[in-house]
């Protein structure tokens, strides 16, 4: 049953930057026993952390990667016009209520606000269905990240 008293927003404020990584600490590090040292990384920094909250409280986080400044000439078109969902985390009270599909929503207009084209992730295999009815399409080989087998997936904005 989706929610409809759920508010998803970009956050950057102390207290939402607490919430995301609480969420992610409850799904990637306690239930899927993600080592600590490795779920937060130098990445976070300059992320862009959105929250979905709930009567209950956080029910859900993920964050964007903006691509870095073009260094060089690239020979890909599409070089800078690339941002990376990551971190998709919803909480137990949170699942099967809409909540994940708001996230990447989110994602996709905090990364369109920017001027990107196109957003690209690594799926957990388990969750390909979720993302490919969102509009994503898997490609290339299986890898493992964490120990959790993962596809990279993209979808065009």
């Amino acid at each position: 049953m989706p929610v409809t008293d759920r508010q998803v927003r970009v956050v950057s404020d102390p207290a939402g930057l607490a919430a995301c990584f609480a969420v992610r600490k409850a799904v990637f590090v306690d239930e899927q026993g993600v080592p600590a040292d490795i779920e937060y990384d130098a990445h976070d920094a300059d992320a862009v952390h959105v929250l979905a909250e709930g009567p209950e409280g956080p029910m859900g986080t993920g964050r964007l990667l903006l691509p870095a400044p073009a260094t060089h000439v690239s020979a890909d078109p599409g070089a800078g016009t690339v941002g990376s969902l990551g971190r998709l985390a919803v909480t137990a009270a949170g699942r099967g209520r809409g909540v994940g599909a708001a996230l990447v929503r989110a994602i996709e207009d905090a990364a369109r606000t920017r001027g990107l084209t196109m957003v690209d992730l690594h799926a957990q295999t388990h969750a390909l269905g979720f993302y490919e009815r969102l509009g994503y399409e898997a490609y290339g080989p299986e890898f493992p990240d964490a120990g959790i087998p993962h596809r990279a997936m993209r979808r065009t904005i």
